[in-house]
Parts: C-alpha cells; sequence; structure tokens
C-alpha cells in the first residue's frame, strides 16, 4: 500500500471514537449559523482533546487516554439513502487529486526506473470518509450516540424551558418505537446542557444568571455556558482570523450544501459527515446476488458507450463531477467563523475539555462498572473480569469451528438486554477509551458466545475487533491475528452478505499487515474484496494492492503494472477518469518498450480515450500516435478503428489552434535516407527512329561501379579542357543524389530546371492510408547580388512566383505497403533552397478492406477514394549523414557528417543539351561498320560551346577524321549505301596494291592527345538556343561476341562563364549486341629471296587467314573479302601472291580462305619527307570498288584500334646500371625482330532479311609486332594454368636471364643461299663433283654485328642422313666477319659430293653478336627451311 500521513496507531483510534448527539434550539442554530456553521460543525476543528485524560477500570487501575478525540454531530432521524453515501464518496475521490508539481518517488527495480506517487491521498479521504460515514447497526454499538448535547441561547424567552421540551424531544426520539433511527449506546444517556451566549447583541449579565439558574438545576458537572461571536460579522476584518473549518468542510461540501437549503430545521435538518454518510444497514440492505455480470466481454475492454447502469454506483457519478464543481463555486468567498475571534476559539476548545471531563468520561466510567457489574452478577463469577478471563484462558480451549461448518445464515439476533449483548457494549466502551487489554478480553469472551449461538453477524464484529485491540495492546503481548480477520471478511461477505462491513474489515487489517511490511498478505486480502458490486472500491482497493506489490522487498514490477491496469479500468468505469488515467500512465511505464506490443497498444488506446474525455487533447494525440508508429500486431479492423479514432481526435486538436503550425503526422513512415534528389528533365521517351540520350533518371538502381566509371570519364574530359591538369576544386557532377552519393557539399540547381524529389513511404498498417494534396515543404532565401538577402519565410504554397511546387491530389499507399512519391518543386529565382518536409492531408478509405492484399478497393480510381475523414499535417525530412571516421577524435566517439541533398543551390542559367541517336542500332556483327546520326538540340535560352565526347571505348564509333568530306546529312539515305568513301576501279589492278597516306593527327590520334576525348565537329563550334544539328556517327561493333555496355560521356560549357558551375554533361549508354562474324589471324615472315624491284632487301611474306566463323542466326548467307589493306610507318602491302586462281573471295559458314601478301618497305624518301605520325595505307582489291582506306570511317578505326592497343602498359624495363649494357644490346636484338605492319580485312556480308537481301559491310583489324609470331583480329583469353601443387617451402629468388631469345636471335642474321636446284655431272669421268654456291649475310639490325660462319657442322642424325645425302664444304672451314648496319655480304663457297642424289645444302653454323658488346650472345642461325640440291649424273 502507499504511504500515509497517519500511522496505523493513530488511524484506528480516529477512527473510533465517542459520538455524542447535539440537539440546538432554533435560535442557538442561528447563533451558530452567523458564522456559516452548524452547532457540530462549530466543534469540529476542537474536538480533539490538547492533554492527555485518566479514568479508572473496573479493578480501580489508572488508565491514561491519550488525543482522544470526540464526534458530536446532529441528530438525524433518517437513515441516509445509499446512493447519498456513494455519491458523496465518488466526491471525495474525484475531488482529491495527485498535486501538480509533486514529486514522485523514482523506484529503481531491476531494469524499470519508475516515477510513482508515493502517497495516495484521494484514498486516504475515501477511507477517512467511508469509515465516518459507517451505518450504525444493532450488532456493534461503536458509533452509537453515548451523550447529546442539548443547546439552547441565552437570548431565548425561556431558555429553561427550551432545555426541556429539547429533553423531552431527546427522549421521545430514544425510546419512542416510531423512530429506529439513531442509535442510542444505552437507555440512560448522559444529557449534557449548553446555553450559548452571543457576546457582541446579548445581555451578559442575564446569560450568567440563566446559567447558575442551571448548575441549580442540572449540577455543575451536567450544564455549561458558551460565550460566543464576540464580534460583529459586518465589521472590517482589521486581523486575520484563521479558518480551522474550511479543511473539515471542504470534504463534505455536498452535503453542507443540501443541509443549508433544508433550512434550520431541528431534526431533520444539518447533515453532517458524522452521521449522514450512513449507508447500507447490513441486517436491513443485503446487497442482493442479482449483481450485473460484466465479463461477457473481456474484462479489460473499455465500455464504449460509458453506461453508468453497468455498475451499482453508477446513476450518482454522472453527476459528480459536475456537483463538486458547484460547490467549489458556491463555497468560495464564505469565511467562516467571521464572528469567532481567537479568544471565541479557545472557549470552544475549553468547552470541549469541560464537556470530556465532567460529563463524558465520568459518564463512560460509570457505565463499564455498571455493566461489568451486571456481568459478575449474571455469570455468577468473581469480582472481576480480569481473574475470569484468566480461567477461561487457561482451561482447556474449545477448539473453535471452522467457518465452514456454520449455518450459511447469518443467525439469530438478540433482543437489546441481552446479555451477550452487555459483554460487546463494555469492550466497545473499553475500545473507544483505548482501554485495548479489557477490550480484547471481553472481545473474546464475546466471539465465543456469538458462535455457540449461531449468532454469525454478531461473532464477525466481535472477531474483528479483538483483531484489532489484540494489535493495539500497548507492549504487543500477543501476534496480530490475522485469521481472525480474516474469518470475520469470509463471514460479512459470504454468510451475511454485508460488503460495507466487510470493507472496513479488509481496510483495517491491510493497515496493519503494511504497518508489520507484511506487502504479499495485504495485496491478497485488498484483491480479495473486488468484486462487480462497486467499481470505486473496488478500483482503489486495486490500486493499493498494486503499491504493495512494488514497497515489497524485492518489488514485482509487472504485478504492479498489472493491477493498476485493473485499478485504471475499475476506475474507468467508476467516471473516475483522471484517476482511471493515472493509473493507466503508471503502468505504462512498466509496459513501455518491452515488445508487449498488444498490452502497449491497449494502454495507449485507452489512455487515448481517457485524455480526450478530459480535453487533454495533446496527451490524447500523443497515445494515439504511438499505437500507431509502433510495428502493430493488431488485426486490421482494430487498426483501422485506432486510425479512425486518431483522426478524430487530431480532427478536434486541430479545429481548435487553426492557424496554429502544422501538426507532425505519425504515418506513413518515411525512410529519410532513401530520399533522392534529381535536378533536371525527366527523360523524353523514344520517337521512332529517334532515341534519346539515356542520361540519369530516377528510374535507374545506383551502381557503384558505374558511377566511378563516370566519374573517370568526367576527370578525362575536365583534364583536358584544363590542359591535363583536374582543378583543385572540381567535384563531379551529380545529378541524382541518393545515400551512396557524396552530400557533404550544397548541391548546385540550375534556375527553371526542376527539382524532383522522391520519398519512400511505407504504411505499417494493415489498412490502406489515402494521403491527398502532397506536396513539398521549403523554406526559400532569394539572393540578388546587389548584397542584399531579403529572408522568405517558409512557404507551402504561397510565393508561385519564386518555387512552383507540384500537387500530387491523390496517393493510395496500401496495407503493408511501401511506395515512393516524386514530387518537383520549379525554382524561378536564383537563391538558397531548402526542402523540409512533405505536408499532406491523411486520411483513409472508406470501407478499407483490401481483397486478398491486393489493393482491389471499390471505387480505385484517382479522385474516386471516399476519404471517411482526413486531417491536414506534415512530416519533415531529416537524414542523418555519413559517420565521420578520419581524425582520432572522431573514431573515439559517435559524429555525423552533414548530409545536403535538401538544401540545393540555385544558380543562374545555363545552356542544356538534349542528345537524340537516329538509326541507331541494337544489333551489329563483329567488326561490322555501320553509319547512324546523332542530333544535338540546345533546349535552354543560353548557348553552348566546347562539345566534346568521351568513352572508355574509342574504337567504338567516330564521327569522321578532319580530313573526310562529309557524306550527305541525310539519314533517309538508301540502305546499301555504303558507308565506307569507295572509288570505282577497273580489274587491271587486281592484286596490286594502291597506296595513299594519311596522318593520325587528322584523326584524332596525335602525340599527346587523349584518344577518349573525342570533341564533336558542331558548325562554327556553338550551338545557339534553340538549335539543333545533326551529325554522322560511325559505329563498329566490337571484336567480342554478346552484349556491351558503351559509356558515352557528352561535356559542354556555357559560352557566358559561371562562377558555380562551369561544365555541364550528359551521358548516354548504349547497349550493343554483337554476334561472330569472321576470325582474322596473320603471321609475317622474312622472305628469302632479297631483291625487290629496287635491288634493296627487306621483302616480307604476309600470310592472312580469314575463317567465317558465324553461325546462320544472324541469316547471314555469305562472307565477301573485299580488300584486304595495310598500314604502317615503314611498310606496306605490294601484291597478292595467293596461287589459287577463284578471285572472288567468298567465304559460306564455317570456311577459312587463306591469302599470301608480299610485303615491302616504303621508300625512304617517303619515309623522311613524312612526319613521324604519316601512315602508308596500301589497298588490295578483291573487287572492283577500291575503299579508300585512308578516308573516314576506314581510318578511324583502325587508328582507334591501334591506339587502344598502344594503351597496353610496356614491360617495364630494369633498372640496374651495371646490366644496361646488356638490355641496351638485347633492345637492339628484339629490334630485328619487330616490324609494325598493320593489317586491315574489309568485307561484305550479305544478309537476307524478311525476304530483302541486305548488304552489310565491316572491317577487322590485325596488329603485326613481330615477325613469326601468329597476331589476331580478336582478343585471345589466356589459357587456365595447369594445376600446380601446392609447396610449402619459399622458392628461392631467380633472376630472370636477359638473355634474347631463339627467335629473336635468329633474326639477327638474315641469310640466304643461291646455287642451282640442279646440277649435272658426269662421275664416271671426274669421281668428285665440284658446285659453287653463294651464301649471302644480312645485317638486320641497326648496329654493327660479328658474324662468324662455321662449315664443319655435320649432320648427325641417322634421320637426316636417311633423307639427304652427305657431303663436304671445301676451302676455308670458318670466316669471321663483320657486318655493319643493314649490310648486306657476299660469300663464295664450294661444296664437294661423291654421288648423285638430293642434298641439304643449309648447314653452316652462323654465330653472330654485337660488335661492342663484351657479351657475346651466340647461337646457331639455323635457317629454318631446307636449302635442296639435286646433283645428277650424265
Amino acid at each position: 500500500m502507499a504511504q500515509c500521513v497517519q500511522s496505523v496507531q493513530e488511524l484506528i483510534p480516529d477512527s473510533f471514537v465517542p459520538c455524542v448527539a447535539a440537539l440546538c434550539s432554533e435560535e442557538a442554530e442561528r447563533l451558530t449559523r452567523l458564522n456559516h456553521l452548524s452547532f457540530a460543525e462549530l466543534l469540529k476543528p476542537f474536538s480533539r482533546l490538547t492533554s492527555e485524560v485518566h479514568m479508572r477500570d473496573p479493578n480501580n487501575q489508572l488508565h491514561i487516554i491519550k488525543n482522544l478525540k470526540i464526534a458530536v454531530s446532529n441528530i438525524i432521524t433518517q437513515p441516509p439513502h445509499p446512493g447519498a453515501i456513494r455519491k458523496l464518496l465518488n466526491d471525495v475521490v474525484s475531488g482529491s487529486q495527485p498535486a501538480e508539481g509533486l514529486v514522485a518517488n523514482v523506484i529503481t527495480a531491476g531494469d524499470y526506473d519508475l516515477n510513482i506517487s508515493a502517497t495516495t491521498p484521494w484514498f486516504e479521504s475515501y477511507r477517512e470518509t467511508f469509515l465516518q460515514s459507517m451505518p450504525a447497526s444493532d450488532h456493534e454499538f461503536l458509533n452509537h450516540y453515548l451523550a447529546c448535547m442539548l443547546v439552547a441561547s441565552s437570548s431565548e424567552a425561556e431558555p429553561v424551558e427550551q432545555f426541556s421540551k429539547l429533553s423531552q424531544e431527546q427522549h421521545r426520539i430514544q425510546h419512542n418505537n416510531d423512530y429506529s433511527y439513531p442509535k442510542w449506546f444505552i437507555p440512560n444517556t448522559l444529557k449534557y446542557y449548553v446555553l450559548l451566549h452571543d457576546v457582541s447583541s446579548g445581555d451578559e449579565q442575564r446569560a450568567e444568571s440563566i446559567y447558575e439558574e442551571m448548575k441549580q438545576k442540572y449540577g455543575t458537572q451536567g450544564c455549561y455556558l458558551l460565550k460566543i461571536n464576540s464580534r460583529t460579522s459586518n465589521r472590517a476584518s482589521d486581523e486575520q482570523i484563521p479558518d480551522p473549518w474550511s479543511q473539515y468542510l471542504q470534504k463534505n461540501s455536498i452535503q453542507n450544501q443540501e443541509s443549508y437549503e433544508d433550512g434550520p430545521c431541528t431534526i431533520t435538518s444539518n447533515k453532517n459527515s458524522d452521521s449522514n454518510l450512513l449507508s447500507l444497514d447490513g441486517l436491513d440492505n443485503e446487497v442482493k446476488d442479482g449483481l450485473p455480470n460484466n465479463f461477457r466481454a473481456h474484462p479489460l475492454q473499455l465500455d464504449s458507450s460509458s453506461d453508468p447502469s453497468n455498475s451499482i454506483d453508477g446513476p450518482d457519478h454522472i453527476k459528480s463531477a459536475s456537483s463538486l464543481h458547484e460547490t467549489k463555486k458556491a463555497n468560495t468567498g464564505i469565511i467562516h467563523g467571521a464572528c469567532l475571534t481567537l479568544t471565541d476559539h479557545d472557549r470552544i476548545r475549553q468547552f470541549i475539555q469541560e464537556f470530556t471531563f465532567r460529563g463524558l468520561l465520568p459518564h463512560i466510567e460509570k457505565t463499564i462498572r455498571q455493566l461489568n457489574d451486571q456481568l459478575i452478577s449474571r455469570k455468577g463469577l468473581s469480582r472481576s473480569l480480569f481473574s475470569a478471563t484468566k480461567k477461561w484462558f487457561s482451561g482447556s480451549k474449545v477448539p473453535e469451528k471452522g467457518i465452514n461448518e456454520l449455518k450459511n445464515t447469518s443467525g439469530l439476533l438478540y433482543p437489546p438486554e441481552a446479555p451477550e449483548l452487555q459483554i460487546r457494549k463494555m469492550a466497545d466502551l473499553c475500545f473507544l477509551v483505548q482501554h485495548y487489554d479489557l477490550a480484547y478480553s471481553c472481545y473474546h469472551t464475546a466471539k465465543k458466545d456469538f458462535l455457540n449461538d449461531q449468532a454469525m453477524l454478531y461473532a464477525a464484529g466481535a472477531l474483528e475487533m479483538a483483531a484489532v485491540s489484540a494489535f493495539l495492546q500497548p507492549g504487543a503481548p500477543r501476534p496480530y491475528p490475522a485469521h481472525y480477520m480474516d474469518t470475520a471478511i469470509q463471514t460479512y461477505r459470504d454468510i451475511c452478505k454485508n460488503m460495507v462491513l466487510a470493507e472496513r474489515c479488509v481496510l483495517l487489517s491491510a493497515e496493519i499487515l503494511k504497518s508489520q511490511s507484511k506487502y504479499s498478505e495485504a495485496a491478497a486480502l485488498l484483491i480479495r474484496l473486488t468484486s462487480e458490486d462497486s467499481d470505486l472500491r473496488s478500483a482503489l482497493l486495486l490500486e493499493q494492492a498494486a503499491h504493495c506489490f512494488i514497497n515489497m522487498k524485492s518489488p514485482m514490477v509487472r504485478k504492479y503494472a498489472f493491477h493498476m491496469i485493473l485499478a485504471g479500468h475499475r476506475f474507468s468505469k467508476a467516471g473516475q477518469k483522471k484517476h482511471a488515467l493515472r493509473c493507466y500512465c503508471q503502468a505504462m511505464q512498466v509496459y513501455k518498450g518491452k515488445g508487449w506490443s498488444l498490452a502497449e497498444d491497449h494502454i495507449n488506446f485507452t489512455i487515448g480515450r481517457q485524455s480526450y474525455t478530459l480535453r487533454q487533447l495533446d496527451n490524447a494525440v500523443s497515445a494515439f500516435r504511438h499505437i500507431l508508429i509502433n510495428e502493430s500486431k493488431q488485426s486490421a479492423a482494430q487498426q483501422g478503428s485506432f486510425l479512425r479514432e486518431y483522426l478524430y481526435v487530431y480532427k478536434n486538436v486541430s479545429q481548435l489552434s487553426p492557424d496554429g503550425p502544422l501538426p507532425q503526422l505519425p504515418l506513413p513512415y518515411i525512410n529519410s535516407s532513401a530520399t533522392r534528389v534529381f535536378f533536371g528533365h525527366d527523360r523524353r521517351p523514344a520517337d521512332g527512329e529517334k532515341q534519346a540520350a539515356t542520361h540519369i533518371s530516377l528510374d535507374q538502381e545506383y551502381d557503384c561501379e558505374s558511377s566511378q566509371q563516370w566519374r573517370e570519364l568526367e576527370e578525362q574530359v575536365v583534364a583536358l579542357v584544363n590542359k591535363g591538369v583536374i582543378p583543385s576544386n572540381f567535384h563531379p557532377t551529380q545529378y541524382c543524389l541518393n545515400s551512396y552519393s557524396d552530400n557533404s557539399r550544397f548541391p548546385l540547381a540550375v534556375v527553371e530546371e526542376p527539382i524532383t524529389v522522391e520519398m519512400a513511404f511505407r504504411n505499417p498498417l494493415k489498412v490502406p492510408l489515402l494521403l491527398t494534396d502532397l506536396s513539398l515543404l521549403w523554406k526559400f532565401q532569394p539572393k540578388d547580388f546587389s548584397g542584399k538577402d531579403n529572408e522568405v519565410k517558409e512557404l507551402v504554397k504561397s510565393e508561385p512566383e519564386m518555387i512552383g511546387a507540384e500537387v500530387i491530389s491523390e496517393f493510395l499507399i496500401n496495407s503493408e505497403e511501401s511506395k515512393v512519391a516524386r514530387l518537383k518543386l520549379f525554382p524561378h529565382h536564383i537563391g538558397e533552397l531548402h526542402i523540409l518536409g512533405v505536408v499532406y492531408n491523411l486520411g483513409t478509405i472508406q470501407g478499407s478492406m483490401t481483397i486478398d492484399g491486393i489493393g482491389a478497393l471499390p471505387g480505385c480510381h484517382t479522385g474516386n477514394h471516399s476519404l471517411s475523414m482526413s486531417v491536414r499535417g506534415r512530416q519533415d525530412l531529416e537524414i542523418q549523414g555519413p559517420r565521420l571516421n578520419n581524425t582520432k577524435e572522431e573514431k573515439t566517439s559517435i559524429k555525423y557528417g552533414p548530409d545536403r541533398r535538401l538544401d540545393p543551390i540555385i544558380t543562374e542559367e545555363m545552356p542544356l543539351l538534349e542528345v537524340f541517336f537516329i538509326h541507331f542500332p541494337t544489333g551489329l556483327l563483329c567488326g561490322e561498320i555501320r553509319k547512324a546520326y546523332v542530333e544535338f538540340v540546345n533546349v535552354s535560352k543560353c548557348p553552348l560551346t566546347g562539345l566534346k565526347v568521351v568513352s572508355k571505348r574509342p574504337e567504338f564509333f567516330t564521327f569522321g577524321g578532319n580530313t573526310s568530306v562529309l557524306t550527305p546529312l541525310s539519314p533517309s539515305a538508301s540502305e546499301n549505301c555504303s558507308a565506307y568513301k569507295t572509288v570505282v576501279t577497273d580489274s587491271t589492278s587486281m592484286c596490286t596494291a594502291l597506296t595513299s597516306s594519311a596522318s593520325s593527327v587528322d584523326f584524332g590520334i596525335g602525340t599527346g592527345s587523349q584518344p577518349e576525348v573525342i570533341p564533336v565537329p558542331l558548325p562554327d563550334t556553338i550551338l545557339l538556343p534553340g538549335a539543333s544539328v545533326q551529325l554522322p556517327m560511325w559505329l563498329r561493333g566490337p571484336d567480342e561476341e554478346g552484349v556491351h555496355e558503351i559509356n558515352f560521356l557528352f561535356y559542354y560549357e556555357s559560352v557566358k562563364r559561371q562562377p558555380k558551375i562551369r561544365h555541364r554533361i550528359l551521358r548516354h549508354t548504349a547497349v550493343i549486341c554483337t554476334s561472330r562474324s569472321l576470325n582474322v589471324r596473320a603471321a609475317v615472315c622474312r622472305s628469302n629471296s632479297l631483291e625487290d624491284e629496287e635491288g634493296r632487301g627487306g621483302n616480307m611474306l604476309v600470310f592472312v587467314d580469314v575463317e567465317n566463323v558465324n553461325t546462320s542466326e544472324a541469316g547471314v548467307k555469305e562472307f565477301h573479302i573485299v580488300q584486304v589493306s595495310s598500314s604502317s610507318k615503314h611498310w606496306k602491302l605490294q601484291k597478292s601472291v595467293n596461287l589459287s586462281e577463284n578471285k572472288d573471295a567468298k567465304l559460306a559458314s564455317r570456311e577459312k580462305g587463306k591469302f599470301c601478301f608480299k610485303a615491302i618497305r616504303c621508300k625512304e624518301k617517303e619515309v623522311a619527307t613524312q612526319s613521324s605520325e604519316k601512315y602508308t595505307f596500301a589497298d588490295i582489291i578483291f573487287g572492283n570498288e577500291q575503299i579508300i582506306s585512308s578516308a573516314s570511317p576506314c581510318a578511324d578505326f583502325f587508328y582507334r584500334s591501334l591506339s587502344s592497343e598502344l594503351k597496353k602498359p610496356p614491360a617495364q624495363p630494369s633498372v640496374h646500371t651495371e646490366k644496361q649494357s646488356v638490355e641496351d644490346a638485347v633492345r637492339l636484338i628484339q629490334k630485328c625482330s619487330e616490324v609494325d605492319l598493320n593489317i586491315v580485312v574489309l568485307w561484305k556480308a550479305y544478309v537476307v532479311e524478311d525476304s530483302k537481301q541486305l548488304i552489310l559491310e565491316g572491317q577487322h583489324h590485325v596488329i603485326l609486332r613481330t615477325i613469326g609470331k601468329e597476331a589476331f583480329s580478336y582478343p585471345q583469353k589466356p589459357e587456365p594454368p595447369e594445376m600446380e601443387l601446392l609447396r610449402f617451402f619459399r622458392p628461392e629468388n631467380t633472376t630472370v636471364s636477359s638473355r634474347p631469345s631463339v627467335e629473336q636471335l635468329s633474326n639477327l642474321i638474315k641469310t640466304s643461299l643461291h646455287y642451282p636446284e640442279s646440277f649435272n655431272h658426269p662421275f664416271h669421268q671426274k669421281s668428285l663433283c665440284l658446285v659453287p654456291v653463294t651464301l649471302l649475310l644480312s645485317n638486320c639490325s641497326k648496329a654493327d654485328v660479328d658474324v662468324i660462319v662455321d662449315l664443319r657442322h655435320k649432320t648427325t642424325s641417322p634421320e637426316a642422313l636417311e633423307i639427304h645425302g652427305s657431303f663436304t664444304w671445301l676451302g676455308q672451314t670458318q670466316y669471321k666477319l663483320k657486318l655493319k648496319s643493314e649490310e648486306i655480304h657476299t660469300l663464295q663457297l664450294k661444296a664437294c659430293f661423291v654421288h648423285t642424289g638430293v642434298y641439304n645444302l643449309g648447314t653452316p653454323r652462323v654465330f653472330a653478336k654485337l660488335s661492342d658488346q663484351v657479351t657475346v650472345f651466340e647461337t646457331s642461325q639455323q635457317n629454318s627451311m631446307p636449302a635442296l640440291i639435286i646433283i645428277n649424273n650424265v
């Protein structure tokens, strides 16, 4: 139980005090009424004695009584109506609320920190009022009148006669059978005569004389002269007189009001709290069993109707609050005791003392003696009851019968003079004067008698008071007999059906148990008495039980919370809304955040309801908000009702302050971090053959890899524009901001270009939400460059000339659906924009149930939703930036950076480019060339310039070189019109090369340039506002088959330099699907014939293999190789040496063609006059048209493929200086075997599509770098390495040998044998045949070479001997020569044969080393081809 102001040792004596009746004449009542008080009320503040009093017990022992209090009340002959008592109790509780600034106790129990009010003053007020309003019953005498004050005024004509009348009246009331009420303690009631004298207006002499007369008649002990009203009430109050009455009258003000209205009728008027609160008499008005049973519904279900008929104390509590309010109004301003001075206060105090000392206590003492004597004489026992009790207790005890064995009836009723009742009377008298030992003995005796007689009501009363007496006995000789109380409660409740008496038992016993810290037992006792007959009582007892649980040694927090909820529910049923709300709020502390969502929902819903009833609208809104924002596990119907309730309450709140700020709405959820902001116009859809650039849109998913790629492309072009350096203030352009982008800076938006904000809404409920009039909430600060800032306040719809806002009229989010909304703002002015959030009307739909979870709502078309109710509100967008993790301080603390994606700066106008692609293919063959057109449109009001396009795949497209004559710009040219520049040739030029030359600089591949960045050749380099231009664009299918995503980034600038935005970009991603066409392989080797037309050495043979690998899916019938071209700075194709007679090179599916060409060096003078970037193109034509390979687009794609090949990183040169010379030597040797010849194979493919023949054309490139090494037109996939065993030791560092490879050395010296193919010799004439042989040695390198030719080598392998016969070289066997750079040397040799046969002359071994090298690299220069000679005999 909660802490109380009084201890239980003070509470019980104050609850059971001697009762004194007061009977006043009308004149006496008038005198007291001048103070707005009745006589009984006048005495009330002074009814406690200030000193100890003494009396003697029947054994003549002195007994001390401390803090004695008496209760004086006016006589009322009618017991008050039970309804009136219930009403009063209800008002007492509702009038007592926790103080506003009360500091609650903080109790820490386990994980809980609870704020709990330590005291419950409403319960104490209830208990006090309840105990004072106990009905006077026949089975006990504690609240029967012991004495009666007869009060008359000194101003009456015949006061003494008036006293006689009053005395007769009292006698008539007590002894006449017409009056069963009030109850009197003994027939011979003490009468005490009081003469009231008004000091201010009465005659004091007369008063004194009347008092003397009274003393003569009634004795000095039986009368008193009380002087009051020492001052007139209308006199100005100089001194402030305290008002001790207000605290007593406030509680019972309702009764006082009623009593004032009744007028001062002597008998029936002046109801007072001590006597008029008497409720059901336990004997006469038993509560019937036919109580309404509320448990048909859920025990915690709130009565939606609040129908008062559900509870017995219903009819009263409805009016209670209002009537209490009126009373307070009526009572304010009334000063009690206005005619009394402090002296009068002392006189009244003295009067009470005198009355108690002289009148009441002697009367009680005498009555106790009489009763004691009666009992002794009746029982025939010894002198004193003390000795008798000893015998009773020491004798063998009769076992008490269990309560269940007793008859289920309240038993017999005793007549008033029955001896058993005399014991009870004596016990009650002893109890009232705090003689608890004697009282306990008497109660114990009476209890046995009553149980023997089966008088259950009497027995229960004796048990109850025996238990209390035992507890209050000084020195505590025996423990508190709680079982007495339990039996008494059970008897009252179950047998006598008297809940009022049972309740008194529980209240007393629970206080006693609490004082002994037996909280568990106290709680059980309190819970036992909760029942359906009184909601108020049940609520108060449940609340006290809850306090018991929390005050236990180890607090039971959840039990506390559960019983608080039960108490709140019962308070609610009793109409005590404030107390109900308080209970629920206290319990909420326990349930909050523990995952008990249904319990939380119930509590919040109730708190919301009660707060709304009490007009605490903010609390109501807050509680309903909690229900909606927690992940609710309620059913759809329940959620729907919660939502409707919330909207209804919210609507009422917003109506109170229609001009106030918009409230924050809890639904739907907004995932702030998923908010995306897009700057710019929406992408245009494709229009026929026109396809707009993909650019960026909100429909694209974020891809980290591609965004990095775009960033690199932009950096590349910016670096090029800024002379190779990226400016320090450069930041990549971001058109779409999301949680992955860098949002630490204020984004830049352009005036007149829309800003789209995409918000991710989620509806957590199972009911659909309908948002109407959804728009963005923003704040804008215009900046004009005059230096003045004029702040524009938060704007929602006003000021559309600054910022235009889009409004979505209806936005439906189905149950548990996530949905994005895109809202636009149109800035019309430069300045700073802050997007704060969204504003909308939140509502739900009538009959809003989705079918099978699909939003198949009736009338679900836009504009047809029938809104049940909606409220306007806002939600703010607050985005948390990224966690900072750079400095040590940031790492050790949790700090977040800013996220400024919603705070764009609106800058001045910029040009805006749109790009359209016309006839842009989606599928190509590998290497296929296709011509398309690109249209550039400037849709802004500013001219643009500096247009460039950058791509990672520059080999995919070209706009044509500078020298190319632009072909007609009409995209509607016939389909068979070739993309190439062609010249018709005559058939004589077949197989012979037609040469031309071109510089790579013309095609943007000059030295130091970035081939990826391509300037777009705009006419006049400027695109004016609204202008458009179409340019041809050639595309070449990538060499690898599959799907290719090719990114283009268009870069452009404004003609007028802008301080904030330097440039703008437009992105386009082209997706091309390529299918296989031809595979080209080529190899180059030295020709053994050393002479060419000019007599210079250095011819080469080029072998080209072309294979048709096309699968027939593309509908390609056959490929024609129309031309093979070479391009090189030093070499050119001279002629075709194909032996095949078949002139047209056609390849059907899976066919392979082999071509052989002779290549020669370009003439020295050609090379000399050309710049280093000049390439010679030579075309060998297989058809009747020459494609000029040095013109666009053939040369473009060739240069592009060349540059992408050159971009591959070269091998890192070694840095060791001592090996430098070795490295140089190796480099020179390697250079000998290098060749820079590039082959371009041009083809046509015939495709049948929709019974129409199309001609596709294309080209493949093979880049030949090394003699003898095969090169391919398509990228080679590296073969997976063979699986090796795992090694667990560290490999030794093996130094890589810097020796040149065999292939490289074999190309250092080129050897050639000149001899007759067959030689006739007459062996019969001359046995030795001598054949002259010329050995030609050619130095292929640019350095001097030392050569050793060794002729001593013999072929030892038997296989070689079998094939070729053996012969001998004659003459010198070894030659040492020095060959200068590219020198050709001739050696004349002689071979000697002994018989006919076929001989291989390729046996000389040639060793070579560079002259200036110390290290000798020698290797056998074996000729790969055999030099066969046939020796014939003639």
